[in-house]
């Protein structure tokens, strides 16, 4: 089975009118064939990128593992400007993900925003409608102006959108069932996410199934890059409107609603707790006995800015395929700073080292002075790249690339 994307265009920005959503309107956007890629597990992505802008860009597929031959930097150079860049890429999990284009992005002219990509699960899930929601932070100058994230934005306003709107409302009937795929967008901040009044239950982290879990203190946390995907039951009573909040460690502010229609219940009463998602067949277990072991610090000379990426540079390891790799992600910085590994999904390890949290990820924030231990099997060859980069709006993004052989 195939499934093809219609081309994929990296667009200037369209006009508007009103001073918010003028300025949001300026920023440079993936355009597909719909505002979400949605695609069934097993097929193949097969993307038509026209970069129609006047600067070159690298396209970013966060959370597909094992597309080495569309890796970044690492494998594929970036697309010039006004030319087109096809890439096919082998759908294996279904989960969400991302299409992003900001790796090179730091200080340019206009900020940019990601296409968010669906793949499916081939089995049905017990759900009544699957939503997608984009957040996304953006900093507003005194001049109404966007700007773009690596550079100072001073005392700049900052506006959160959720789907590319001020406020959205989400609709739901009394009982029904919604699969929420949550995306932190944004640009630095890491942030939580809570629906007032409702809980909402875990099913998948950065695209991989996890064990059910209800979300603590019901809410959210995402590192930016992360995807959370969570079903909630609208329990709340008909008429009703509930406020979804975004903390970013400041303030709770509400950044899109959930409103229950004044209509009679979808089914008599909710649905019984859903069981674990399909798997996507990663591994049960991981042989941290005999792990090759690396200590990673996520700040130093090694790390460069992707413009200045090639790469002639010394990997930061190779790995041998099949093997287990424990990464000692330190950071040293006085802020916290976000790891992505691209090209595989790693386990969180307990701090004994005895073993891992229930879950996948493919991003993690490390807080200072910490060092947090992950671990992954090296399953796919090829070379990947490593990024980090500090949660605050003026700092560069840095890399580094591994390969797996």
């Amino acid at each position: 089975m195939q499934a093809k994307a219609e081309p994929v265009v990296l667009t200037p920005p369209a006009k508007g009118t009103g001073s918010v959503h003028r300025a949001l309107a300026s920023a440079w956007t993936l355009r597909g064939p719909g505002p979400i890629l949605r695609f069934k597990r097993g097929g193949s992505l097969d993307i038509a990128l026209r970069n129609d802008l006047p600067v070159p860009v690298a396209l970013s597929l966060r959370g597909i593992d094992g597309a080495a031959s569309s890796e970044p930097l690492a494998a594929r150079p970036a697309v010039a400007a006004g030319t087109t860049a096809n890439l096919s890429v082998a759908l294996r999990h279904a989960g969400t993900s991302l299409c992003d284009v900001r790796l090179l992005a730091d200080g340019a002219a206009q900020p940019s925003r990601p296409l968010p990509l669906v793949v499916q699960e081939q089995e049905a899930v017990p759900v009544d409608r699957d939503e997608v929601l984009l957040v996304e932070d953006w900093r507003l100058g005194t001049d109404g102006t966007v700007i773009a994230a690596g550079v100072d934005a001073g005392d700049a306003a900052i506006v959160f959108t959720v789907n590319g709107e001020i406020g959205p409302e989400i609709r739901t009937r009394p009982h029904e069932r919604l699969r929420l795929r949550i995306i932190n967008a944004c640009q630095r901040a890491a942030i939580a996410i809570k629906v007032e009044g409702v809980e909402i239950r875990v099913m998948a982290m950065d695209g991989e199934p996890t064990e059910p879990f209800w979300a603590r203190n019901g809410a959210l946390v995402l590192a930016p890059g992360s995807r959370v995907d969570g079903f909630l039951d609208a329990t709340t009573p008909a008429g009703s409107r509930a406020a979804i909040l975004l903390s970013d460690g400041k303030e709770a502010r509400p950044i899109a609603y959930l409103a229950t229609a004044n209509e009679p219940p979808l089914r008599p009463a909710p649905l019984p707790p859903a069981p674990p998602l399909p798997s996507n067949g990663l591994p049960e277990r991981l042989d941290l006995k005999n792990a090759q072991r690396i200590d990673l610090p996520l700040s130093g000379p090694d790390w460069v800015r992707p413009t200045s990426f090639t790469a002639s540079f010394e990997p930061a390891f190779r790995a041998k395929t099949g093997r287990t790799v424990v990464l000692a992600l330190a950071n040293r910085a006085p802020t916290a700073t976000v790891f992505h590994l691209h090209g595989h999904h790693f386990r969180l390890l307990d701090r004994l080292d005895d073993g891992w949290k229930p879950f996948w990820l493919d991003t993690l924030a490390v807080e200072p002075g910490q060092t947090q231990r992950i671990a992954f099997a090296a399953e796919y060859a090829g070379r990947y790249l490593l990024e980090s980069v500090a949660t605050d709006w003026a700092a560069p993004r840095f890399v580094r690339w591994y390969e797996v052989a």
